[in-house]
């Protein structure tokens, strides 16, 4: 199930993903990332990224895992804002 192209595909985005901070750290001071930064980042892309892979594995009907996959995406994305800015002002956000 993990080994097929597309979760290899998945997994490199995540990664190169992973890296654009890491790079801009490189030429700015703007970003500062700590390796906590880095750890929770690769924890979410790459449980998105399973979280995906099983999705389009299991889920028969393309309505269905079109709609699991955005849920999936939208839920990543709004705990990166949380994360990020504090978008809804919990404690995980620092403030």
């Amino acid at each position: 199930m993990f080994r097929s192209k597309r979760f290899k595909i998945l997994l490199a985005i995540a990664f190169a993903l992973l890296l654009l901070p890491l790079l801009a750290m490189q030429f700015t001071s703007e970003v500062n990332w700590s390796v906590v930064d880095f750890a929770a980042a690769a924890i979410l892309l790459f449980g998105t990224v399973t979280v995906i892979e099983l999705v389009l594995v299991k889920v028969r009907k393309p309505v269905y895992r079109l709609a699991l996959c955005a849920t999936v995406i939208a839920a990543l994305v709004l705990v990166w804002l949380e994360l990020a800015v504090g978008i809804f002002g919990t404690p995980f956000s620092g403030s």
